[in-house]
């Protein structure tokens, strides 16, 4: 019999320190938190011109020789205060760029600047005679223009789901220390400030009506809608915030108690089941589209994926079981590593037992008929904590 991973987190509200920014060059709302930042003269004054390699010369020079340590600083500071992976610091430098310069290659030129002084490996191009930012990654990014140089992809992240950028002039050098590849991994979340909101999902279950109610912060939310589409394992393997963790799992467990760990796990897998409407990511959002696990509590639609992702979480964290993403070519499901009888697939030297979160009032052990002599294309790795 399988003992509930007893895990009780103690909910601790942190928020932001408030940056003062009356004095400041520029300010702006990033997502809910008010930033502002001082800008060396020589960095407001660069300009893109003429719309060639010299202009590109005389941007850079005329920033480089500027007083941009305290500049670079701040956003350090910022960056690590509000615990920004490399996705936020990607949104921080755009807004600060756009904030500086209202024309576009100037802020591309100012963020290629701001990116390469923070150590990542960021290229500029120019196509049709207009600055274009590439960021180097080391993981695909779909549905986004790349261009290879030294067997490195190169992103246009700025064009994600906008189509091809077209024929691209740029340079073979690196600039000296620059070598950090854009990394979209969310393993623990940004520090934004909350901005709470509640929501109740509810279910039927053998006849019975069931509700579980969250709280869920909307700048977290807006914030993950400007993900580009990365590789399930950052999906997998990114967290929900605390305290909406907390309030689906006290509920979720009120529910359980006293049931047998198999009876209860079969019970939060048919609340993912059935407390979403399914819908394919084309139909909700025009595009291929992976939820967080915090987007599909959020959202009254999901697919496969997003039903995969958050039920991984949810029978991690309550019951301390170690669980994989089972990718089909059309198919999402998850396999749980526990001594239950079922369905089964074998990953590396393991049998683990089939939970599909998308196949309505299936067990654990039950797969989907379609899929029950097919061999997985893949399985995602899901850490455990």
């Amino acid at each position: 019999m399988i003992t509930p991973k007893k895990k009780e987190v103690e909910i601790v509200k942190v928020e932001p320190k408030k940056v003062e920014v009356v004095s400041k060059d520029i300010s702006f709302n990033f997502y809910g938190t008010p930033l502002g930042f001082d800008v060396p003269t020589g960095i407001k004054s660069a300009k893109f011109y003429p719309q060639s390699q010299e202009g590109i010369t005389n941007f850079f020079d005329s920033a480089a020789s500027s007083e941009y340590e305290n500049f670079l600083g701040e956003i350090k500071r910022v960056s690590n205060e509000m615990n920004l992976n490399d996705w936020g610091i990607y949104l921080l430098v755009l807004d600060i760029s756009n904030s500086v310069h209202s024309n576009q290659d100037n802020s591309n030129l100012l963020s290629w600047f701001i990116f390469n002084k923070l150590g990542y490996a960021v290229k500029i191009g120019l196509a049709q005679r207009h600055i274009i930012l590439m960021h180097y990654s080391k993981k695909i990014i779909y549905a986004t223009p790349n261009y290879n140089f030294s067997d490195k992809k190169f992103y246009v992240v700025s064009n994600y789901n906008k189509g091809s950028v077209g024929r691209l002039y740029s340079y073979k050098q690196n600039y000296p220390g620059a070598t950090k590849p854009l990394d979209l991994a969310l393993n623990t979340l940004p520090n934004l400030t909350s901005k709470m909101k509640k929501k109740t999902l509810s279910f039927e279950d053998f006849g019975k009506t069931y509700n579980v109610s969250f709280e869920y912060n909307q700048n977290l939310i807006d914030f993950m809608a400007t993900y580009p589409q990365a590789d399930y394992e950052t999906y997998f393997n990114a967290p929900i915030d605390s305290r909406t963790y907390q309030s689906v799992a006290s509920d979720l467990k009120k529910y359980v108690d006293g049931k047998k760990a198999g009876d209860a796990m079969n019970f939060v897998l048919h609340f993912v089941q059935k407390s979403f409407k399914y819908e394919r990511d084309n139909q909700q959002f025009g595009r291929e589209k992976v939820m967080f696990a915090n987007e599909t509590l959020y959202f009254d639609k999901s697919d496969c994926e997003d039903r995969a992702v958050l039920f991984s979480y949810l029978v991690k964290e309550l019951f301390g079981v170690s669980v994989v993403g089972v990718k089909y070519k059309d198919h999402m499901a998850t396999a749980l590593y526990v001594p239950m009888s079922g369905d089964s697939v074998k990953a590396g030297q393991r049998k683990l037992i089939v939970a599909d979160p998308t196949y309505i009032n299936a067990s654990i052990g039950q797969s989907m008929p379609k899929y029950k002599s097919l061999i997985p294309e893949s399985f995602v790795l899901v850490k455990k904590d």
